[in-house]
């Protein structure tokens, strides 16, 4: 086998050497198939090859790579040729190292690979096509991060931050009633799930990373809007909200993306809408909110134990901050709900009038300064600003806007790592205000 005919990873699509090449779609980037099939030097035609990385007895992976020519054996009930004219077994992917051992190598590559090997045979896109794979890798421990967001009504982008690259989502299907509501997002196993309103009811739209389409997602028990949720894994918890006539609730519930349904969860001590919610340390908070007949923001906090079941309050979670000068009184009714998230089971918070990072103790339930937001992320009361944790890193999605058009950044900051020092991962065109933003970790 000879190394020059590695289908690599990072192979780039740009190079010259590029031919016949048939363009697909692989949920997050175009990547080309070309006809690699050569001469050897006795004539013989030369399959294509994919270059693996090594994984040692402790399954880390080396720096050294593995090649490994691609199986074209075929199974003789399927009979069937590929485009390129190569014959694959469906029974095998990498027939050197087994079945088992090639889906246990690709799913620790990273996803933003899938494309390339997805491009080698119908045989590893069938794989890359598989909800199966994800969730190996989520078994496995292994978990990337990439952004979500709209800044357009009914478009949605996704941001990879470790290939830097963007890219448009399908259009999501809507009416108009959907289209100018108010919309709540999250992002669970490989979904992207978008809450908002119909005529007559509320709607949830679903996105799927394996199929790169959308659906309508199954109704949650009790409908609401303004709620808070936060995500673990392949399960997702929603709590508190309000319905259409502004009935606000305690209730909560918690999704199941692999089998994609809803189950009520004990309510709340109190009710609250425009709250915030995390996971930490295992367990599900909410914080901050509105509640009944209550024009003030709540400064408790609630925390649910799953394996328990049960709701604990914690009393000024999160202490009041003074308006910003010549507020309303009604000030508190227009404010976005606290922007709280999670980095390595630690709370942080924006404060987007002082433009400060804050951290939460748990221990002494005290929040301390410990930098800034990054110059040019701008919000109107806290809406259009996107504050989210990202694996290890905390993430600033925003920027100014102008009459003539502005552009948003993509801020990282790793607090576990140094003293604050945000890095643009990425800056683009757009109108600088975030409708929605959800991190898929998969």
């Amino acid at each position: 086998m000879l190394e020059d005919l590695s289908f690599a990873f990072l192979r780039d699509f740009s190079s010259p050497c590029e031919q016949e090449s048939n363009w697909m779609y692989d949920g997050f980037s175009l990547f080309g198939t070309s006809n690699y099939k050569r001469k050897s030097e006795d004539g013989e035609k030369l399959g294509n090859s994919l270059k693996l990385l090594k994984i040692n007895k402790t399954g880390e992976m080396e720096v050294d790579f593995l090649n490994l020519s691609l199986s074209l054996v075929v199974d003789p009930s399927e009979n069937i040729d590929n485009a390129d004219g190569d014959q694959s077994d469906t029974s095998s992917l990498i027939h050197q190292i087994g079945k088992d051992n090639s889906i246990d190598c690709i799913a620790r590559c990273s996803r933003s690979d899938y494309g390339s090997i997805a491009a080698v045979n119908r045989n590893f896109r069938s794989l890359i096509e598989s909800e199966e794979l994800y969730k190996l890798r989520r078994k496995m421990g292994i978990v990337e991060h990439w952004i979500y967001f709209s800044c357009s009504l009914l478009e949605w982008e996704v941001f990879d931050p470790i290939r830097l690259r963007w890219k448009h989502l399908p259009r999501m299907p809507s009416n108009d009633c959907f289209m100018h509501s108010d919309k709540e997002s999250l992002a669970v196993g490989t979904e992207l799930l978008v809450f908002g309103k119909g005529i007559t009811t509320h709607l949830i739209y679903k996105y799927s990373l394996v199929t790169n389409s959308w659906s309508t997602g199954m109704e949650m028990n009790t409908p609401r809007c303004l709620f808070g949720s936060a995500t673990l894994g392949g399960i997702a918890i929603v709590a508190g909200g309000c319905d259409f006539r502004g009935n606000i609730f305690s209730s909560a519930e918690l999704y199941n993306s692999d089998t994609g349904t809803w189950v009520t969860l004990p309510s709340m001590n109190k009710a609250r809408k425009k709250c915030s919610a995390v996971f930490m340390d295992g367990k599900f908070y909410v914080v901050g909110g509105l509640g009944v007949e209550n024009s003030n923001p709540l400064t408790c906090g609630e925390v649910f134990d799953l394996e328990r079941r049960t709701w604990t309050v914690i009393p000024d979670m999160l202490p009041l901050r003074n308006p910003e000068p010549g507020a309303p009184e009604s000030f508190a009714m227009s404010e976005a709900p606290p922007l709280l998230t999670v980095v390595n089971n630690e709370l942080y918070a924006a404060d987007y009038a002082r433009k400060e990072v804050r951290k939460y103790n748990k221990s002494l339930n005290s929040w301390a300064t410990v930098g800034s937001l990054p110059e040019r992320a701008v919000s109107m009361h806290g809406w259009g600003l996107a504050f989210r944790g990202c694996g290890d890193e905390l993430i600033v999605l925003g920027g100014p806007r102008a009459l003539d058009g502005g552009y948003i950044e993509v801020n990282s900051w790793a607090p576990s790592v140094s003293p604050q020092q945000w890095t643009v991962l990425g800056r683009k065109q757009s109108g600088g205000f975030v409708y929605n933003c959800a991190i898929m970790g998969c």
